[in-house]
Formats: structure tokens, sequence, C-alpha cells
């Protein structure tokens, strides 16, 4: 998913820096890799992390903004989103992406643990069969579709007795993220936290936590930390950005999921999910004809 972000003036120099920091090869990793080996979280963050906003870099300088922007990030994503925005640095994103993603794995080897994938069904029913089961709801996406996390036994029985017609769909995870099993990792995040520099945003964004837009940077960073071991609650954020008269939608590389969450939860809005350079013309002829806001 790298190899066409490398080919632009810089990019291999920005991300062998990252490496540095992270100590891990992110150009071999984004480009020759083996699928097995970079779907280890520990991977998967800091790689994500670090081409979000390489791209985000890249599309800053061959695109202007519209004069009303709202940015979001997904779980890890929300890393890059606070890069994006102005609160913290993209080596600070990047590195705290990869003590995230480490601490994560570990914490998983220690109880075993994991997350199913809720479709459909009547929301109250489906929380109060999660509860039954003491499982959690560790990201609410919106559009019908829940995440449910916690031990292993609980989830073979939400897949056994589904509630109503809801679907369930083991996910291919390590464990269960965004819970209380994550509470090392949370650990580890913050005293990296500690080190660092935030800045107030230059552009809105929404927080993970609530839906809301967060206007203090120590206080995106304070969210950054928690929300290792609490839910993602996506579906507030595109409840904000409905209410604040979204009506385009950008997802930077690698793009997709939440292109297809916002199709279903965002009705009307123009989305793009941008994967490759050759897209960013795209991207601003999205923003010519629609603006981010009304």
């Amino acid at each position: 998913m790298l190899t066409p972000w490398l080919e632009l003036e810089g990019a291999e120099k920005q991300v062998r820096t990252w490496s540095e920091i992270t100590g891990l090869d992110l150009v071999r990793l984004g480009t020759t890799a083996e699928a097995d080996e970079i779907v280890d979280t520990a991977i998967t963050q800091p790689l994500v992390v670090a081409l979000a906003v390489l791209a985000f870099g890249e599309l800053r300088k061959r695109v202007e903004l519209p004069s009303a922007v709202i940015v979001g990030g997904h779980s890890v994503g929300e890393l890059a989103a606070a890069a994006v925005a102005g609160v913290i640095s993209a080596d600070d994103a990047v590195a705290l992406a990869a003590v995230r993603g480490a601490a994560m794995a570990e914490a998983c080897a220690l109880e075993p643990t994991g997350m199913a994938a809720v479709l459909g069904g009547d929301e109250p029913e489906v929380l109060a069969r999660l509860e039954e089961l003491g499982l959690v709801p560790a990201n609410r996406n919106g559009a019908g579709q829940i995440v449910a996390a916690g031990p292993h036994a609980a989830l073979d029985a939400l897949v056994e007795n589904p509630p109503g017609p809801a679907k369930i769909r083991k996910l291919a995870v390590a464990g269960a993220f965004h819970t209380k099993y994550m509470a090392p990792a949370e650990d580890a995040v913050r005293t990296r936290a500690a080190e660092v520099t935030t800045h107030d945003p230059l552009l809105p964004l929404v927080s993970n936590k609530d839906g809301q837009v967060v206007a203090e940077g120590t206080e995106v960073l304070r969210r950054l930390v928690s929300q290792v071991t609490s839910p993602v609650r996506w579906d507030l954020c595109q409840a904000t950005l409905v209410e604040k008269g979204i009506t385009g939608s950008v997802e930077l590389p690698p793009a997709g999921v939440l292109t297809g969450l916002a199709k279903r939860a965002m009705k009307g809005t123009a989305t793009l999910a941008l994967k490759t350079p050759d897209q960013l013309e795209k991207v601003a002829e999205l923003f010519d004809t629609v603006g981010a806001t009304k």
C-alpha cells in the first residue's frame, strides 16, 4: 500500500525517518512484506498512521482545503487525525502508534480475548445481549454495526445465540481492543504521551469518545490515551458530521472501511476513498463540487 506513495518526492526519506523512530522497517513493511506479517497489530498501527499522514502531507501540497473542514479518525486513525488537525506532529503520531501497537499486542497475550462484528438487529436488544454475556460494545460504528469484544467463550456464546436477526462475524484480531483488557497498553501510551508537545487544533477534530469537537490540544491527547481502553463511538462522530452539514467525505489511505460506513450512515454525502496519489485530482474535484460543508 505504500509503494505508489514512496514514488513522490521526499516520501521515502520521510518514511525512513519514521522507521528509525519506531524501530520498524516501514518501507519494507509497506511494500514487500507478506500479509501475515503486517496483520500483527504492532506493525499495522504505525504503518497505517504513517501512510495516512504521508498522504495528507501530499494532499496539502496539491489541493487547497475548503474553508470549513472537520477531521476525524477511527481507533488508531485518531492519531493520524490529531496530526492532520495540527494537535501533534506527524513524528509523534507515528511514534505513539508504534508504542500503542506493540503494547496492545503484549496485552493481547496476557489473556485470550477477541472481537466479533454484530451486523443488524435491534440496537437496544444487541446491547442488552452483550451486557448479558459480559461483552463490551467496543466499536459502535453506526449503520447497524457494533463490534463486540471480550473473552472467546462469551463471543462463542454470542455466535451460537445472536440477538434477534443480527448476524455475527468473528474478527481475525489479536484481542479485545478498546476494553479493560488493554489497560497495560494504555499505561504504555500514557508514558510516551507525556513526552509529546500539543497544540490546539487548527482544524475541528471530532473525538471517538463522544463524537464532540474538542478544542484543546491537551484534552485531545488525554482522550487519545484513554481511547485504548474505551469504546470507539464512530456512530456519534458521524452524527456530528451530519449535524454540521458535511456534504463531502475523503478517507485517507489505507481507505475503504470508513467510506463504506459513511455511505450507509451519512446518506447523500459524496465520498472518496483515497488509496493512491493519482486519485488526488479526484479529491480536488470533490472539494470543488461540494466543499466540506454547506
